[in-house]
């Protein structure tokens, strides 16, 4: 019996009886971060960290079977040790540490190793057995050092303010809008949100987070609030009618995947800013050597091709078939989104 096995409800633990990020729904599930390719609707209880409990049991509307520890605390179920670990990827996402009879197991969820000013940074956790996430599991994917992104972003809302335009900028509403707030300029204007992003923010600052002053963009504003604003809206605001009511406007979007070309043109942006809350290509691999791990098990994302890599190393390494989807949950977003748009 492994310490782990993949199946159809989700990574169980058959000597706990528990499932890890479960996609049915299941008794006793332990859950990485708040994103809900993982953090699902319909199970009995609930463990996570104490940093993402808020979020998710707003998400979920949970109220009394959800429990939370702290990063590292060792919880024991049924013989079997669990600890959660910094995961890096938003605050309060976790690795998940299973240890049964001296074996260890990590399940990593999503993560990755770039300090974003905001969340636990990535810890190393030594195992026999890893299993990771690959969205970004290409050598083409390779991210700029953060303060370079930001220095464009501030530039690029500087050009708008100059032009007469409102700088309009996407990114996911839990983890990736945060982020812009911690390190954009706040100082060259307001900025001004949609009221998913300021749900969320919200949460956060009851947490002790310090961000930036926000604006909550309501229907009653007119063109003349937003003048030199930088406004933040989810992926699924673009093509909407939401949108228009900053006419003219630049558009931005901030997400792993405005590196292609393709993608950035397709969707409409006049500003592509390639940040993620994914490990690129060298932060895979290193993740990987760090953990020591014997065995990888390859999840969402260029999970083939990145288990391949790993094998012809000399890992033994798998793929392995999961419901997470990582960032290309805000593609899907997003497009559906830009469909329907084109539609009307």
């Amino acid at each position: 019996m492994n310490v782990l096995e993949f199946t159809a409800k989700g990574i169980y633990c058959p000597a706990a009886d528990v499932y890890l990020d479960p996609w049915q729904p299941v008794k006793k599930a332990l859950i990485t971060h708040g994103h809900s390719d993982h953090a699902r609707w319909g199970h009995e209880q609930y463990l996570c960290t104490i940093a993402a409990e808020p979020i998710i049991k707003h998400r979920l509307q949970l109220t009394d079977n959800i429990q939370s520890v702290a990063f590292g605390e060792k919880v024991m179920i049924n013989g079997v040790q669990f600890s959660f670990h910094p995961a890096g990827h938003i605050p309060g996402s976790a690795q998940i540490r299973v240890e049964l009879n001296g074996e260890v197991w990590v399940f990593s969820g999503d993560y990755k190793l770039q300090h974003d000013g905001l969340s636990e940074p990535f810890e190393p956790v030594k195992c026999h057995a890893f299993i990771t996430e690959s969205t970004f599991g290409l050598p083409v994917y390779a991210w700029q050092p953060q303060a370079d992104v930001f220095d464009d972003v501030n530039r690029w809302w500087r050009k708008s303010q100059e032009e007469g335009k409102v700088a309009v900028l996407a990114g996911y509403a839990l983890g990736k809008s945060q982020r812009i707030l911690k390190n954009v300029d706040a100082t060259l204007g307001k900025i001004m949100v949609h009221g998913a992003i300021e749900t969320v923010t919200n949460i956060f600052r009851e947490q002790g987070m310090t961000l930036p002053p926000t604006v909550r963009v309501v229907p009653e504003m007119k063109r003349a609030d937003f003048e030199g604003a930088l406004v933040i809206c989810p992926p699924s605001a673009i093509g909407s009618p939401w949108l228009r009511k900053f006419e003219p406007f630049s558009l931005g979007i901030a997400s792993g995947w405005m590196g292609l070309r393709g993608t950035r043109r397709r969707r409409g942006a006049d500003r592509g800013f390639v940040l993620s809350d994914h490990a690129d290509w060298r932060e895979l691999n290193l993740a990987v050597r760090e953990t020591g791990a014997e065995k990888v098990f390859v999840t969402h994302g260029y999970s083939e091709i990145f288990a391949r890599w790993l094998t012809e190393h000399g890992l033994d390494a798998r793929e392995v078939k999961t419901q997470y989807e990582g960032e290309l949950s805000e593609m899907a977003e997003a497009t559906a989104a830009e469909d329907k748009a084109l539609e009307a």
